[in-house]
């Protein structure tokens, strides 16, 4: 699991950040010793790790305060508030199916000396809310703010997902330059800042890869925070805004609902290649390597090292059944991130797969994957090779790309089939080849049958490029 945790205790209090690397996403817990009571914020759907530390604490989780409803991912507020009976609170400009206590601005929660104030900061959505918190055993200063996605270290929450109903981004960028500037600056330099997200998300594009900071670091070095009048602060925040992944719209419907619950108990069953429906899709886990070595026909590739419960909800539709192929003892975790963001359709996984892949040749294929140096011996030799590059737009203005490259986003590679041709060859590359490992298997997946990978992706082509011209 691609996870770190940060913990604190200092008085009365117990802190513990709990953040995935795999979807740049932090959750909350904060409790009391002398009352036992404890509140979590934005929990996600594999609940274990809060019920442990409360239980090595001796606390009680009370409230679950979800900041705004999440796009990236699935929270865990239904699970944990089954298991914990602890109340779950929103902003009052929140509606949701579920029952959970509307929040007005300024609402306290009172555990013991640490008080924990509701501020609603709208902009990044209509409900969004940050959470103030003072250890009161240490002063009267507030000790830390956790702004969910309204300010990220470096950042602000983007006003333009399509998650809202009857605000445009510009409105809701306006009233999001409110609440940085009204409510959130106007706190003291000192307090510490705990953001939602980290680098990596796509509910940001400048994120840092810090995972805290402080009010006042925030006040000299965030660039939304700087742009002090609003047109600017509106302008800066809704350029250059990536495409959201497929799932966000998704996601965030899905957070307002009653659903079903996640059980971490359960077990993934085997299943056979033979039952294996046929509209289901073979979801290969292993890394790149592995899996050009050898996989089975028209399986697709996302490895479970990178952000593989994001690029899979980019690709493969909620109704679509999911068959796991995975290293021995990884299906379950693959499952489970998968059930992060809404993925639940996962009907078994293959067992015993190197045995599988050695007998059953007929469903055995390797990868196409080819040096810099065929790559360009090829496009001298065939006009109508398609190079497609399906790294981010930033990445490409940073630092180029093969000429006459056709840029397709992975995130975007869903609704982009159009833009190649079938008969075509094509040769995929990315910043390293795990980007590129799952388009191929996708455009194999969809009927292109000519498709190849860069090996080393774009640092090799410019090392390729370096090494010709000495």
């Amino acid at each position: 699991m691609i996870e770190f945790s940060y913990s604190q205790t200092a008085g009365t209090m117990i802190f513990e950040q709990y953040y995935l690397e795999c979807l740049s996403q932090a959750s909350y817990l904060i409790g009391d010793k002398s009352s036992g009571k404890a509140i979590v914020i934005d929990p996600r759907r594999d609940i274990s790790p809060y019920l442990h530390t409360a239980e090595l604490h001796g606390l009680s989780i009370e409230w679950i305060l979800e900041t705004h409803f999440h796009a990236d991912f699935v929270s865990g507020h239904l699970e944990l508030a089954k298991k914990t009976k602890a109340n779950i609170g929103l902003s009052s400009e929140a509606n949701a199916e579920f029952d959970f206590t509307a929040l007005d601005n300024g609402h306290l929660i009172q555990l013991g000396d640490i008080t924990c104030e509701v501020l609603h900061t709208p902009g990044h959505t209509p409900e969004s809310m940050c959470v103030v918190v003072t250890d009161k055993s240490n002063g009267e200063d507030p000790w830390a703010i956790f702004t969910g996605d309204t300010m990220f270290i470096g950042d602000v929450g983007r006003p333009d997902l399509l998650v809202s109903i009857n605000r445009s981004a510009k409105e809701l960028a306006s009233e999001l330059y409110d609440s940085i500037h009204n409510v959130i600056m106007a706190l003291p330099d000192e307090t510490l800042v705990f953001p939602g997200h980290g680098a990596g998300s796509s509910c940001g594009k400048n994120l840092s890869t810090a995972t805290s900071s402080t009010i006042g670091d925030q006040r000299k070095n965030n660039y939304a925070v700087q742009a002090t009048d609003r047109e600017t602060f509106i302008k800066l925040v809704l350029e250059d805004q990536s495409p959201p992944p497929k799932y966000f719209s998704h996601d965030a419907s899905l957070n307002q609902k009653v659903r079903p619950l996640y059980d971490e108990s359960d077990i993934l069953t085997p299943i056979t290649l033979e039952d294996v429906p046929r509209e289901a899709v073979l979801l290969d886990t292993r890394s790149p390597e592995e899996y050009a070595m050898g996989h089975i026909k028209n399986s697709i590739n996302v490895g479970l090292a990178g952000r593989y419960a994001e690029f899979v909800g980019s690709l493969i539709s909620f109704e679509t059944p999911i068959a796991i192929v995975a290293n021995p003892s990884e299906e379950n975790e693959a499952r489970m991130r998968l059930a992060r963001v809404g993925l639940d359709n996962v009907i078994g996984y293959i067992p015993d797969l190197y045995n599988l892949l050695a007998l059953s040749t007929t469903n055995t294929l390797q990868s196409s994957r080819i040096t810099c140096f065929e790559t360009k011996s090829l496009l001298e030799k065939y006009s109508n090779l398609q190079i497609v590059d399906v790294r981010n737009k930033s990445e490409i203005s940073d630092s180029g790309s093969i000429d006459n490259s056709i840029p397709i986003p992975l995130s975007q590679l869903h609704n982009s089939l159009h833009k190649l041709h079938t008969e075509n060859p094509i040769i995929v590359y990315c910043a390293s080849g795990y980007r590129s490992s799952i388009a191929s298997s996708w455009l194999r997946h969809k009927g292109f049958s000519d498709v190849s990978e860069l090996i080393g992706g774009f640092p090799a082509w410019k090392l390729c490029e370096a090494t010709t011209k000495d």
